[in-house]
């Protein structure tokens, strides 16, 4: 049985490991991971079709807790224990619940101390006593009717009338005064682990396409010595088609992994005689997780040649290996009345919406299947690619954006920085 330390506002743990308000999905995935003989039967749950209507959960069912991530920014915005009875808790080192010590009211009193009268939801029969940043539900299912109390006269948890020996039943973590209104918080500083990470990323456009990215980039900044001192860091990066390999270096860094390609699925669409010959040499991604972004460059310039910009839905086949990438895309629309204007793609447009705007592409889409070998099945199905103004946008069976593929222009030394504009 887990035995963990309540901080409410901030977060369930214990020395080894610790879920905080805030935290990347990939974080505690890889908690769960690293302690799987501990934490064992852990399901995620998410919305198939909408993905965005329903918090994405995991739920530790050996241990009653569930973890529920923002829809849109994937942080962790609550903690729910909802089954006391298989979980330890303590409060500034004190136990509150153990298989010695029920968490009655009483002792939810006697740990805690005082907060504003409760609320009683008749609908569900549960008693909800709000402190900030922790609720605790009673469950009141035994009474033959509602609690009646005058608030003016409720001077503290006993005068309620909550029945003696009513006992919680859920139990969460969470920022604010509010457990409806609360939002996921900005990611803590202890949870940046000297990684950058993107807050939004620009997607730069000529006149016949995708130029390049700006970046949005946050830090975990520190004083001289200080971890008291640390901050965060905001600050801008671009990078373009034709920037060599030391350019993008010296902008975003390190990447997390540098991928030499074997093998292009694609090539067998390219219209250009040589499309059989293999190439003498492989061109290679450098992998930024954290920014949810690819890299691609050629293996004989190793210069930028294509940028992949990553979604991170659930039910797709690369569901948290990236961070999702926050991005901003301008399309030019062809109709007749719109000449020159441009609407904004983002992470969370449909496709249909686009096709809308843009009338459909005049190709029919490719269909891509993924697995890690040939005998290995993929669950989540295929996906479209479609091809438009240079960039290829792949699009899972929920209409949703998975990732975007973006190419540079097909003439070697079309590359022209913003800088260098007239």
């Amino acid at each position: 049985m887990l035995d963990l330390e309540v901080v409410p506002e901030r977060s369930l743990g214990n020395e080894q490991w610790e879920f905080t308000l805030g935290m990347p999905l990939s974080q505690a995935v890889a908690i769960l991971q690293k302690h799987c003989r501990i934490i064992k039967n852990v399901q995620v749950l998410y919305s198939e079709q909408s993905p965005l209507s329903h918090d994405l959960i995991l739920n530790l069912t050996q241990d009653g807790i569930k973890l529920l991530f923002d829809a849109f920014n994937q942080r962790l915005k609550v903690i729910e224990v909802y089954d006391l009875t298989k979980v330890k808790l303590k409060y500034c080192g004190v136990h509150f619940n153990s298989q010695a010590i029920a968490p009655t009211i009483e002792q939810i009193d006697q740990s805690f101390g005082a907060t504003h009268p409760g609320v009683y939801n008749s609908a569900e029969q549960l008693f909800h006593l709000n402190f900030r940043g922790l609720s605790f539900s009673f469950q009141l299912d035994s009474w033959t009717e509602a609690p009646k109390y005058e608030p003016n006269f409720a001077h503290g948890l006993a005068s309620l009338q909550i029945p003696h020996g009513a006992t919680v039943k859920r139990m969460y973590i969470y920022s604010g005064n509010s457990l409806q209104d609360t939002k996921a918080p900005v990611m803590p500083l202890s949870c940046f682990l000297g990684n950058v990470y993107a807050e939004s990323i620009d997607v730069l456009r000529d006149g016949t396409g995708p130029s390049g990215l700006r970046l949005r980039l946050l830090a975990a900044g520190c004083g001289p010595g200080l971890l008291a001192d640390a901050k965060m860091r905001v600050f801008e990066r671009s990078v373009y088609f034709g920037d060599s390999c030391q350019d993008v270096l010296s902008m975003l860094g390190s990447p997390h992994k540098v991928f030499y390609k074997s093998e292009d699925k694609m090539k067998i669409h390219s219209p250009s005689p040589h499309k059989q010959v293999p190439a003498k040499c492989n061109d290679y991604f450098f992998n930024y997780f954290t920014l949810g972004v690819d890299i691609l460059f050629d293996a004989n310039t190793h210069k930028v040649k294509k940028f992949v910009l990553h979604t991170n839905y659930p039910g797709h086949y690369n569901f948290n290996i990236y961070h999702r990438c926050e991005f901003k895309i301008p399309l030019a629309i062809k109709k007749e009345n719109a000449d020159g204007q441009t609407e904004t793609c983002t992470t969370y447009s449909k496709w249909d919406n686009i096709q809308e705007l843009l009338g459909h592409p005049v190709e029919k889409p490719v269909v891509l299947h993924r697995s890690s070998s040939p005998n290995n099945t993929n669950p989540f199905g295929s996906t479209f690619c479609f091809g438009l103004q240079r960039m290829i946008f792949e699009i899972m069976q929920n209409n949703h954006i998975a990732s975007v593929t973006l190419y540079g222009p097909p003439r070697p030394g079309a590359h022209l920085k913003t800088a260098e504009l007239p």
